[in-house]
């Protein structure tokens, strides 16, 4: 079988660990910052990774098979 591609755009957003889970980072985090839109507590939570949701593993697992 021939090797499978790694998609260029998932390979960057998204990152495996040890135990084979997807980690990802938070959207809404690029601009409008300022405190009239956003709270502190809100772009705190923001800056931490989370885990991609259940139904999308499978999926993403094929997108970055090498990781």
């Amino acid at each position: 079988m021939p090797k499978i591609k790694t998609h260029s755009g998932a390979k960057k957003r998204f990152k495996v660990t040890k135990n084979g889970k997807i980690v990802r980072a938070h959207a809404n985090k690029r601009h409008i910052l300022n405190s009239a839109k956003k709270t502190t507590k809100r772009k705190r939570g923001l800056r931490q990774t989370t885990l991609a949701d259940k139904t999308n593993v499978a999926q993403l697992k094929r997108l970055i098979p090498y990781k």
